[in-house]
């Protein structure tokens, strides 16, 4: 038979106690640090997951943010167009109100102006027209005055007339 296939008694008595002995020394020396090492793996994975987590979480709240901000400037952005569309409508408004009524202004004194004008024009053709009724009526009166007989005539007849 092989003795490598049927082992003798002092041959696992020697492999059992190298078994023991370096088992002893792993445990002694060894396994603390590799457990250890192990441990200290572990945490720092833990923590490397939950700071990416916590990173992860820190990013959908600072995009939900930024998200909210942009809504909050975009309406009022939205607000300031609206406000000042208004007021350009209003400036636009009141520009037109305030330029019919100069217009209404300026027409009324220009009419005004024309009456005063057509009255002073109407006045002064009155005048004029009385000025030479009267010029004609003294010339014709002094024709007719130039004889004595014609000026008694006139006096007699003008007494006739109004009756006391």
């Amino acid at each position: 038979m092989n003795p490598l296939v049927t082992p003798e008694l002092g041959l696992v008595v020697w492999t059992t106690v190298a078994f023991a002995l370096l088992f002893f020394i792993l445990a002694k020396f060894a396994w603390k640090p590799i457990m250890g090492a192990i441990t200290e793996r572990e945490r720092s994975i833990e923590d490397a997951l939950l700071k990416a987590e916590a990173a992860k979480e820190e990013m959908s709240r600072l995009t939900n943010e930024n998200e909210s901000l942009i809504k909050q400037a975009r309406a009022e952005r939205d607000l300031i167009l609206s406000e000042a569309r208004k007021v350009k409508e209003s400036i636009i408004s009141e520009a037109k109100e305030t330029a019919h009524k100069e217009g209404a202004r300026m027409i009324e004194l220009a009419r005004v102006e024309i009456n005063n004008q057509k009255a002073i024009a109407l006045a002064d053709v009155k005048n004029q027209v009385a000025t030479l009724s009267l010029e004609i009526a003294e010339k014709i009166l002094r024709k007719q005055f130039e004889d004595q007989a014609k000026q008694d005539e006139l006096v007699s007849q003008l007494l006739k007339e109004v009756k006391l």
